[in-house]
């Protein structure tokens, strides 16, 4: 009886110590399943920053342009040099990112879109600057540069989607509370966003 009453115990602890194993490779994958989509959030998120850097890296060559032609609106500039200052100021850490951080941001980079809409839309007025080669090579780079901020918004928010939905699964969920991976906030479209700004509007 005493040996039949050790091979029970024996047996109950080797199907406790599978159950155990089984529990564990589960959430070991999840939790890399977790991990690979959460990096990739944030390697989208990355490239949202490199475009906007890209953007802002512009306003230099194009202040230098804009300043040899003395008689412009010098309050516009202004506006534009401000706004690019505020923008580039403004980050963000992906790995705990929320909805009031984007939303910041997204305000810093909209205030800089508005001085540029803004200050080309004065240039108008000057066909000479509008015709200056480096302020045409500007319009060209800027055109570009905002088609791809918003090809990789578009891609941030999938990548978000993903995870996201994923992370939100029963039973995912209680492996991403568990160990702290929280749901991932949205790029939120402003107005008009899906067109790209005419920058030759009036040519």
């Amino acid at each position: 009886m005493k040996n039949k009453g050790c091979m029970s115990a024996g047996v109950i602890l080797i199907v406790l110590i599978v159950i155990v194993a089984i529990i564990g490779f589960w959430g070991v994958e999840k939790y890399n399943s977790l991990v690979t989509k959460d990096q990739n959030v944030q390697s989208k998120w990355s490239n949202i920053e490199t475009v906007y850097q890209k953007r802002a890296n512009l306003i230099p060559n194009l202040e230098r342009t804009v300043k040899s032609y003395s008689k412009f609106e010098q309050e516009t500039l202004t506006k534009v040099v401000e706004a690019r200052s505020k923008a580039t100021s403004v980050t963000i850490d992906p790995t705990n990112m929320t909805e009031a951080d984007i939303a910041k941001f997204q305000a810093a980079q909209g205030e800089l879109s508005g001085a540029l809409s803004r200050l080309m839309a004065v240039v108008e007025s000057y066909p000479n600057l509008k015709a200056d080669q480096q302020y045409i090579n500007f319009q060209a780079e800027y055109t570009a540069i905002e088609n791809s901020i918003r090809m990789e918004t578009v891609n941030y928010n999938d990548a978000a989607k993903e995870y996201n939905t994923y992370r939100n699964q029963f039973p995912t969920n209680v492996v991403a509370n568990f160990t702290n991976f929280k749901e991932k906030p949205y790029f939120k479209a402003d107005a008009g966003a899906s067109k790209a700004p005419d920058v030759f509007k009036g040519e």
